[in-house]
């Protein structure tokens, strides 16, 4: 497809007051981000603990590239494309499974959690060609991949920084989730969540750090949420969950939301902290959890870790964590109005089970 918008022509259309709606709805744009900005950026695909076993694997997107996400015999994590050497199809058609052999579902061409091909069909056809001279050029190419604390990120881009580099300062986000936990580890939690949404990716992503939103939008469940909060008051002695504190902090006014502090790093990274800190100090297993990550990292450092208050993090350009939460999201365009998003939830190991469960 010819490219009609050149670089001048690209950056005339964001001006320090507005934005050109072409930014949102041209599908030319929309392609030259998945080939300017996805294909040579970190793209979140999943964390380590999805993958627990020999042979787990996930399908997933890299800049619309199919891959495979797999757990290989040596227990390392391998990021392979999801096209067969043969005729092109796709090897896995499954979101997650395990598989020890990856069979090719069109013409069965069989494939190791490596890459490499190990069996063919007639191979016998095969003979004094190039499959049969030159097999080893003949197997699932491996996509560049890197592992930040148990994240796994690939990257289609051999010219891109370490992952460790990209991340910069955002890497803070991901050090906080997994700080919290006493044993400085978590797991996913099986099972995710999945929507599509009809707009640009990066009205979502815009919308991370939007303070005049919630107010409006999330009236549902602010309302829900204090229901929920006013019943559970009534019992002495029982707190609410945190996620419902949470749900309460969006119906704080315009002046607390201009409070709120973003902090952007290089690479269009960014965070939001000082959200609304919900009160924990008269529930039982906050206390004893507390007791557990005072042992484990001594008063001033635990002080430190739960006293950084994160919201939305923005990994750019494709992934969104809550730490609080234990959330990890997946932003994967599809088309330039529709998104796909999808929210792996994960829990501390080391903490008592309520704790978890809130």
């Amino acid at each position: 497809m010819k490219n009609n918008y050149d670089t001048e022509h690209i950056r005339s259309l964001v001006r320090p007051d507005c934005v050109h709606r072409d930014v949102y709805i041209d599908p030319e744009i929309f392609n030259l981000e998945i080939q300017r900005i996805f294909a040579r950026s970190w793209n979140y695909l999943c964390h380590e603990s999805q993958l627990p076993d020999t042979g787990d694997y996930l399908t997933a997107d890299i800049a619309g590239n199919p891959a495979i996400v797999i757990r290989h015999d040596d227990h390392t994590i391998k990021v392979l494309h999801n096209r067969c050497a043969h005729r092109g199809a796709k090897v896995l058609e499954n979101t997650q499974g395990s598989a020890r052999v990856l069979n090719c579902i069109y013409h069965g061409w069989r494939y190791g959690a490596d890459g490499e091909l190990l069996s063919i069909p007639c191979r016998d056809n095969y003979r004094n060609t190039d499959v049969e001279n030159n097999q080893a050029h003949y197997r699932l190419p491996e996509i560049r991949s890197e592992s930040y604390r148990g994240f796994i990120f690939a990257n289609r881009s051999h010219h891109a920084p370490a992952l460790s580099d990209y991340l910069g300062g955002a890497r803070r986000a991901l050090d906080n989730m997994i700080d919290r936990s006493p044993e400085g580890q978590i797991e996913a939690v099986r099972g995710s969540f999945r929507a599509v949404y009809l707009n640009n990716w990066k009205i979502y992503l815009e919308n991370l750090h939007d303070g005049m939103h919630p107010l409006h939008v999330h009236q549902s469940s602010i309302a829900a949420s204090r229901a929920q909060i006013d019943s559970i008051e009534k019992t002495p002695g029982k707190t609410p969950p945190l996620a419902l504190q949470l749900m309460q902090a969006n119906a704080q006014g315009y002046r607390e939301m201009e409070e709120l502090e973003v902090t952007c790093y290089e690479h269009g990274h960014s965070d939001m902290r000082g959200f609304r800190n919900p009160d924990n100090a008269a529930d039982p297993a906050y206390r004893d959890y507390l007791d557990r990550h005072r042992a484990s990292y001594g008063e001033e450092k635990s002080a430190a870790i739960l006293n950084m208050n994160l919201h939305n993090v923005n990994f750019y350009p494709g992934a969104s964590a809550h730490p609080r939460f234990l959330q990890m999201r997946v932003i994967r365009p599809l088309a330039v109005d529709r998104t796909v998003i999808e929210i792996s939830v994960f829990r501390w190991k080391g903490v008592p089970e309520e704790i978890n469960r809130k």
